[in-house]
């Protein structure tokens, strides 16, 4: 069953727990003492199926990639503190202890302008940049597929 549309917040969160304590999601989460700020998404393929701009990704895939990462959340207020790059992180390292290989993410290229937080869902590119992700090919005007491999 998919989340969201036609179910309440607290029918989604139960949801999700389950998912979280029977191992079919995977999270990175980043905590300042007891508060959580935000987390990444990752998951293979199967487990994450989705990929915005799908049309054009699909157009030029030659090979899935052994892990995704396909979603972040910073809280509100939280923007700009290094959440998104520090969950990051964190998801490069569980990818490493499940056996690593290659990753692939799709974050927004924000290029100066100014971009509303609804859009960067995927990651900001300066995140995946500074954990030596490689742009591999874009997908939309500001979306880009970045593969590095663990």
């Amino acid at each position: 069953m998919k989340l969201g549309k036609g179910r309440t917040p607290q029918q989604n969160r139960e949801e999700k727990e389950a998912r979280v304590r029977s191992g079919d999601t995977h999270a990175a989460l980043v905590f300042e003492g007891e508060k959580c700020l935000g987390w990444c998404q990752f998951g293979s393929p199967e487990e994450l199926p989705e990929v915005k701009s799908r049309r054009l990704y699909e157009k030029g895939l030659t090979t899935l990639p052994d892990w995704r990462i396909t979603c972040f959340f910073t809280g509100k207020g939280l923007r700009g503190r290094g959440v998104a790059d520090a969950a990051l992180g964190g998801a490069l390292e569980q990818i490493t202890q499940y056996g690593g290989g290659v990753v692939e993410g799709y974050p927004e290229e924000t290029d100066d302008r100014k971009v509303s937080g609804s859009f960067l869902h995927t990651g900001p590119m300066s995140a995946f940049e500074n954990h030596g992700f490689t742009r591999t090919r874009p997908i939309s005007p500001h979306r880009w597929v970045v593969t590095r491999t663990v």
